[in-house]
């Protein structure tokens, strides 16, 4: 503050000013507990799979420092989640973006963290994902190989084909055709940052909903884009058995998808 006043980014400093500085509350170094509503959909000594709803941030970040997946957790599970993903990520293995809803891994303990992340490192953690795109596709099936990194001049967003991006592979399979858009499954071979919202944008697909790659405008009654994580398949760490796990879209997701269903058989 000068003489009362914020200051802007670009103010040129003179000799003998006086400046204000208001430091903010130092913020927790670790996450805590809140009595925050859990949609779980599998649950041992081991691990937890949770259902995600759009619209709930997955561990304390900058502008979220609480009222997330992670605080949840450790309201519903106690002291029992892994250390290795640190004090503000305890258990997280793999993430989901705040607006896509869904199914997230999380472990209850190191040996199974370990387990787990390995498995996500040598992709035999399946992630199976619907996304609702604009535009139609020709093949139904489809793969798209393209290294995304951060983006050069955005820097809270991401952008695919870039020289110095991580390589990213996204293997895509059409499973309904409507006017103008396409439901299309999409599975993970790596799991960079918005990778599907970025390749589909990318290709000329960006998700319906998605404002921040492409997609003009929000749609009513929509919480975020149109992406759901909705099969998991991966390896117990104890027992050494295939667990394969599915969820239903969210309802604004679906009730979308009958909207257009009507449409494409003429209003029926």
């Amino acid at each position: 503050m000068l003489r009362g006043k914020p200051v802007r980014k670009n103010y040129r400093v003179s000799a003998g000013e006086a400046f204000t500085v208001t430091l903010p509350d130092i913020a927790p170094a670790e996450a805590v507990a809140q009595e925050i509503p859990l949609d779980v959909v599998y649950e041992d000594e081991d691990v937890i799979v949770v259902n995600k709803p759009a619209g709930l941030v997955v561990h304390p970040a900058p502008g979220h420092p609480d009222g997330t997946l992670v605080n949840a957790l450790l309201a519903h599970c106690g002291d029992s989640l892994s250390g290795i993903g640190g004090k503000l990520r305890p258990g997280i293995v793999h993430r989901i973006d705040r607006d896509t809803s869904g199914l997230i891994l999380a472990a209850k303990n190191d040996e199974a963290h370990r387990s787990l992340a390995s498995q996500l490192k040598k992709h035999t953690l399946g992630r199976i994902y619907e996304a609702l795109v604009r535009g139609t596709f020709r093949e139904d099936t489809g793969t798209i190989d393209l290294p995304i990194g951060r983006h050069p001049t955005e820097r809270k967003k991401m952008a695919a084909g870039l020289k110095n991006g991580r390589p990213a592979v996204t293997h895509w399979t059409v499973l309904e055709r409507y006017p103008g858009c396409s439901l299309v499954q999409c599975r993970l071979e790596t799991g960079r940052t918005h990778q599907i919202r970025v390749h589909m944008a990318k290709t000329g697909h960006p998700l319906i909903g998605d404002t921040v790659y492409g997609d003009p405008k929000p749609v009513p009654g929509l919480t975020g884009q149109c992406l759901h994580a909705a099969a998991l398949h991966f390896i117990h760490p104890r027992t050494g058995q295939p667990i394969s796990l599915a969820c239903p879209r969210p309802p604004d997701f679906e009730a979308l998808l009958e909207k257009l269903r009507r449409k494409s058989e003429g209003g029926r």
